[in-house]
């Protein structure tokens, strides 16, 4: 009978453990109690560093390419939609990876070291020793409802040592046939990549 009593316990421990484990992997990809997207949206570089490729120089020779600073519409993950002149919305199931500023961030990073073959670093990596530095502000990023365009505008700011600081604005466009998560992240990306090359060229 002990021995009777024993399994049973302990296949009720089992029984505990299993909903245990699921109740955790539940919690991990839980959404807050709402629907998960159906997929999640991210920026691709059109210019990319080939595999193996390396970058050498001395620190202070580096372009260091810092976090846009953004309005707050974008200080999050979704995809802003402007509803009329000082309306705001968002757009529905469309949700980035990560917050516009770090993935175009990343954008310009790895558009730069393509295109112009030199060395790009983190401001960590740089540890405030490289000599120039393009920072500025991601303006928009998000549709315009009423005509059903994308618009990304960024505005550089390019500080060299010994020179004087320089400031441009660059700006791209692209219509969408619907406003859905799908052509909206394609367009935004596509958009997006226009930007940073013509940023890429400007910058040197």
């Amino acid at each position: 009978m002990e021995k009777h009593g024993f399994i049973t316990i302990l296949h009720k421990t089992k029984s505990f453990g299993l909903l245990a484990s699921l109740g955790v992997l539940s919690a991990c990809v839980s959404f807050g109690g709402a629907e998960p997207p159906p997929f999640l949206l991210s920026l691709t570089p059109d210019t990319t560093v080939d595999a193996g490729a390396v970058r050498a120089g001395p620190r202070a020779g580096a372009l260091v390419v810092q976090l846009p600073s953004t309005p707050q519409k974008l200080n999050n993950v979704r995809v802003p939609v402007q509803t009329s002149a000082t309306g705001v919305a968002y757009l529905k199931e469309a949700t980035w990876v990560d917050k516009p500023a770090r993935l175009f961030q990343g954008l310009l990073t790895e558009t730069i070291a393509a295109k112009n073959s030199r060395l790009v670093l983190t401001p960590v990596q740089a540890g405030g020793k490289a000599d120039t530095y393009l920072s500025g502000e991601l303006v928009n990023f998000g549709l315009d409802g009423p005509s059903l365009t994308v618009m990304v505008t960024y505005d550089a700011v390019k500080m060299r040592e010994g020179e004087p600081v320089e400031k441009r604005r660059f700006e791209a466009s692209e219509t969408v046939f619907a406003a859905e998560a799908g052509p909206v992240g394609e367009a935004l990306n596509s958009a997006a990549n226009k930007v940073v090359l013509e940023v890429a060229d400007w910058v040197g």
